[in-house]
């Protein structure tokens, strides 16, 4: 899946346009590297979305298509 989808699905960003401008803007990285919006993510990536304000690392525990909001986080796991 792409990560810019999978940041929509997951609920991390709230659009997908969204999630394409900060890949655009190098503030998504996968394993530690730059991604783009259509890089493929897969189960076990380390993925980092910088904010403002910080960020947010997680790695991806599971990749569905669609999910109900209640059960997007378990769509990854937080790490510290």
């Amino acid at each position: 899946m792409r990560i810019d989808k999978f940041l929509k699905v997951s609920r991390i960003l709230k659009r997908r346009t969204v999630a394409q401008e900060a890949c655009g803007e190098q503030k998504v990285l996968i394993n530690g590297k730059p991604a783009k919006p259509a890089t493929a993510v897969k189960i076990g990536d380390v993925v980092e979305v910088l904010y403002a304000s910080g960020s947010l690392k997680f790695r991806v525990c599971n990749i569905k298509e669609t999910i109900k909001k209640d059960e997007a986080a378990s769509l990854y796991e937080v790490i510290l």
